[in-house]
């Protein structure tokens, strides 16, 4: 499994500074693991307390009568080296640090404590001043923020990592709102031991992972952060949001976890050279990934739009040619098929306008034929729910071609709650779907530059 798999799949948790307090930031934790698949195999450390949620508390953790794989340590920084110490004594492989109060606030010595420490025992180390970890497969969850107030998501294959816990936090709550779901989430804070390349490099060998998001401020080692996402990137999507563009931007990383930031100008350069994809902000993030998760990689860029609301097409139109991606232009013989099917005031161009009275039928005998067509790379699918013609039978059939997986499907509906529901039906089964032709576009942007990246183009 390796020190770094301790991370994810420990078979025993131990942590320090769990207060009986059910608001201290160590309860909530503790109670995480409780209230998991640990019940059996989760240890409490603190002095000053016998017992707390029913299970017996330790005042070390060179106390607790077995083999520890890793410790979650949330206690004032001052305290934390003794605490690691005893950790290696313990032979404890992987520990998360969740205090804060080293060089984000100017503790520097301080932290080279820790890495003394962390080096001295090979110990591999999350943090400190982060949020760690949640795992929906193994429930590992050690953000102190409780269910109620933040929710998580389910199972999936989106990995996430943030150097920010606060923006890591938000966006794990936020993803279970929409109903995105993940295989990891990492918020690695001051990356004293395991940086972005370490966790990278992780997850590209992990099976539940097929696209890895990155929220970072700064690098550790640039040289080592390119050459291994650059062979990732090869193997599995990698998209990247960087904070810290601006001067000002990039005076304040370095008061958030003592990072350096460096030119934006110079990681676009790198991103691009090693194969990451680039988001200009978190909806990118996962607009990308939702996509590049679901969808096979397109032959090329040509896009055939199907519609039943002119509008709209020629919306979705402008932001595929902005995008620098095309219009199909679909064979005579597929044209000639439609038209043998369809009522004449169908417009059987690109986009094809199945118009304000289409129905499902329309809608599959035209997805089908740009499916089969050889001049067709990848379908945009546009389905305003609001033309009494069109039933909800429509996500059954959408969702049915987008498991065949022969080429990228994406699905632009606008509207309220009745449409939210069936985008949420598609969602379920895998099928991306936006609420605007721009996002849609830049996603299917975004899965032709992993395309080019893949080739080398």
């Amino acid at each position: 499994m390796g020190k770094l798999g301790c991370f994810f799949n420990p078979k025993s948790v131990a942590v320090i500074g769990v207060s009986r307090n059910p608001k201290k930031v160590g309860h909530v934790i503790f109670r995480n693991f409780v209230e998991g698949k640990f019940r059996e195999n989760i240890y409490p450390v603190n002095p000053n307390v016998n017992e707390i949620l029913g299970y017996k508390c330790y005042p070390s953790v060179l106390k607790i009568p077995r083999r520890i794989d890793l410790v979650v340590i949330s206690i004032p920084a001052m305290m934390v080296p003794k605490a690691l110490e005893e950790c290696g004594k313990k032979k404890v492989p992987a520990v998360i640090i969740i205090s804060g109060g080293f060089k984000e606030i100017g503790n520097v010595e301080l932290e080279n404590e820790v890495i003394r420490i962390l080096k001295k025992y090979r110990i591999r180390v999350i943090g400190p001043n982060c949020v760690g970890i949640f795992d929906p497969y193994s429930e590992v969850d050690t953000f102190f923020l409780p269910r109620y107030k933040l929710e998580r998501p389910g199972e999936g294959s989106i990995a996430f990592i943030s150097q920010s816990g606060a923006l890591g936090s938000v966006v794990l709550d936020w993803m279970s709102m929409k109903g995105y779901k993940i295989s990891k989430f990492i918020s690695y804070g001051n990356a004293a031991d395991v940086d972005e390349a370490d966790l990278i490099k992780y997850l590209a060998n992990d099976k539940r992972t097929k696209v890895i998001c990155a929220y970072f401020e700064g690098v550790n080692d640039g040289r080592k952060f390119y050459d291994i996402v650059s062979k990732v990137a090869n193997r599995k999507p990698v998209i990247a949001l960087k904070g810290g563009k601006t001067e000002e931007g990039n005076r304040a990383v370095s008061s958030h976890t003592g990072s350096l930031a460096g030119q934006s100008e110079i990681y676009s350069a790198a991103f691009e050279q090693s194969g990451v994809i680039e988001a200009e902000n978190l909806e990118d993030i996962f607009d990308f990934a939702r996509v590049l998760s679901t969808q096979p990689v397109p032959k090329g860029n040509r896009v055939q739009i199907i519609t039943d609301g002119g509008g709209f097409g020629v919306l979705a139109t402008d932001w595929i040619i902005s995008n620098g991606l095309r219009l199909a232009k679909m064979k005579k013989e597929s044209m000639r098929g439609m038209k043998k099917i369809f009522p004449e005031h169908v417009v059987l161009k690109n986009p094809i306008d199945l118009t304000g009275d289409a129905d499902v039928e329309r809608y599959r005998v035209a997805i089908d034929a740009a499916l089969k067509d050889d001049n067709v790379d990848m379908v945009a699918i546009i389905t305003l729910f609001q033309i009494p013609t069109l039933t909800a039978e429509i996500t059954d059939v959408v969702s049915s071609f987008a498991e065949r997986r022969k080429k990228p499907i994406v699905v632009i509906a606008a509207g309220g709650r009745f449409t939210e529901v069936l985008k949420k039906s598609m969602e379920d089964f895998g099928v991306p779907t936006f609420s605007y032709p721009e996002k849609a576009a830049k996603a299917l942007r975004a899965l032709y530059d992993y395309r080019l990246a893949r080739s080398g183009s």
